[in-house]
């Protein structure tokens, strides 16, 4: 039997990178997957390929009222939420010296806001059982120059998996962050400045993890996979690295 056959599955942000990846690989376990995105266009041609398997809903996920018109789609379907990753975040980078107070909003909106209001929004909607993924990122144990909202609001969001695995853990729902290293992404592409080879980039940022290449959405969706499925299901509260070894060695 497939891992999540018959499951209703929630990823919000999944029309690129890690998110769209991780939809595909639950649909090929057999879920039912509900997908955001903000921008329609771009999101009704990532799942055009899945068919009845998923059904995309555009969203805003730093807007409630957004993600309440969400979850009752969801409501309406019947079958409650069996995993829900809240993928939604923003990589973005800005000096010190330079940090503005938009800057700052915009970041913590994306990584936090957007996460407590996801799962805040679905809990009526989980069921007994289920698990919840949160997107985390390895700049939150890191001091990498130029990432102090984002690395902070990661750091929030490790400490909302262990809060909430606490609060949930009565209803049998499991709470654990997924943690990507280097991963080529367009989110990723997106933060190299116009003037540089992305490629040559990416090539030189690869030499620095000691398995010497970057992650691929794959790599990373099927450890979500793992999380989402009964496989984990001892874990709660967890971090799980899938970093080529750069935040361990």
């Amino acid at each position: 039997m497939k891992q999540l056959e018959g499951k209703t599955a929630l990823v919000t942000g999944g029309s690129t990178g890690i998110g769209l990846a991780t939809v595909q690989r639950f649909v090929d376990e057999g879920a039912h997957v509900f997908v955001t995105g903000r921008r329609a266009d771009v999101l009704e041609r990532a799942v055009a390929p899945l068919g009845s398997a998923a059904t995309a809903v555009v969203c805003d996920a730093t807007d409630l009222d957004d993600v309440h018109r969400l979850i009752a789609r969801i409501t309406a379907r019947g079958t409650g939420l069996d995993v829900l990753f809240a993928n939604v975040g923003l990589a973005a980078m800005q000096p010190l010296a330079a940090l503005t107070a938009d800057h700052y909003a915009t970041v913590v909106a994306a990584n936090m806001t957007a996460t407590i209001y996801t799962v805040h929004a679905a809990l009526d909607v989980l069921n007994e059982g289920s698990s919840v993924i949160l997107a985390g990122s390895s700049s939150a144990t890191t001091g990498t120059p130029g990432f102090s909202a984002y690395a902070a609001s990661k750091a929030a969001v490790r400490s909302f998996s262990r809060t909430w695995a606490a609060e949930l853990a009565g209803r049998g729902i499991r709470v654990n962050t997924i943690v990507p290293g280097p991963t080529r992404t367009p989110g990723a592409e997106d933060l190299m400045p116009d003037h540089v080879d992305v490629d040559d980039v990416m090539r030189r940022y690869a030499e620095s993890v000691p398995l010497r290449r970057l992650g691929d959405p794959a790599d990373i969706a099927n450890a979500v996979l793992f999380l989402a499925s009964a496989q984990s299901g001892f874990m709660t509260g967890a971090e799980l690295h899938v970093d080529g070894g750069i935040g361990q060695v």
